[in-house]
């Protein structure tokens, strides 16, 4: 059986120098300003049907290296978990945890706590939700969000909403870039850029030689972009303002606009 094509291969030199000149650095992201308008799409996080717990992750790990269900994680007779904390959080791909446990919307956790979904001057990322975390790690009965990717569910959403409001909908030509930070053999001087169509975006989610979602995705005739910026939690859509609508909007992705 001949080889299938790659509907996502290497894209041409000079690809993303738009970016790079538009918005700077692009080690964790290029990150695009409004075009003109942009909104946020948050990564999921989840809940335990049994409520989050007094226990948080730090503790379970310390109880487990105490009881010798968990081994200490040393490297160079150096013990880590000493002066580190486990949080629960993660970098790259995720999705749903599984059975018993629910999609806990940001808006739901920030009405519990009295904390706002985002501090003011903040991007979504590990400093939100301050009071929820026991010095700096979750409760064990919620899974935070991941760095640097959007998760399974989110990404799946947002390319048929990208579909959506764009005019060549799942024949948008679109171009996708990867920090070195998110590749296996890490190029920081070559930017590592594919190119193909939306309606195959969702091949880009489960490369096996890359753990996370595209650092930015856009259309080919710059009429939107993403980011998902390698220390946050979220991923800024920038476009025209009826597609930032849309994302508020949907009901499935949660999203909000930031100043």
């Amino acid at each position: 059986m001949p080889e299938q094509p790659n509907p996502w291969p290497s894209a041409p030199a000079g690809a993303a120098d738009w970016l790079r000149d538009t918005c700077g650095d692009g080690l964790t992201g290029f990150m695009p300003p409004a075009m003109p308008d942009a909104a946020w799409v948050l990564n999921a996080l989840y809940e335990h049907e049994q409520g989050p717990g007094e226990t948080s992750y730090h503790e379970y790990r310390q109880a487990g290296i105490a009881e010798g269900r968990v081994r200490p994680h040393v490297v160079g007779g150096v013990d880590l978990d000493a002066g580190t904390v486990a949080t629960g959080g993660g970098l790259g791909r995720a999705g749903h945890p599984g059975p018993g446990w629910r999609r806990l919307r940001w808006a739901e956790l920030a009405r519990r706590t009295g904390d706002p979904v985002v501090p003011d001057g903040l991007l979504p990322s590990y400093r939100c939700f301050p009071s929820v975390k026991k010095e700096g790690s979750w409760p064990l009965g919620i899974v935070p969000p991941t760095e640097g990717s959007l998760d399974r569910e989110t990404w799946t959403r947002l390319i048929d909403v990208l579909v959506e409001h764009s005019p060549a909908g799942p024949d948008t030509p679109c171009l996708a870039y990867y920090s070195p930070l998110v590749l296996e053999a890490a190029d920081f001087e070559n930017l590592h850029v594919r190119a193909g169509k939306l309606g195959d975006a969702g091949i880009l989610y489960d490369d096996p030689e890359i753990d996370f979602s595209p650092s930015n995705l856009w259309a080919e005739d710059r009429s939107w972009c993403l980011c998902t910026d390698y220390d946050l939690w979220a991923t800024k859509v920038a476009g025209p303002s009826r597609l930032a609508e849309a994302l508020l909007s949907d009901g499935e992705i949660e999203a909000v606009r930031l100043p």
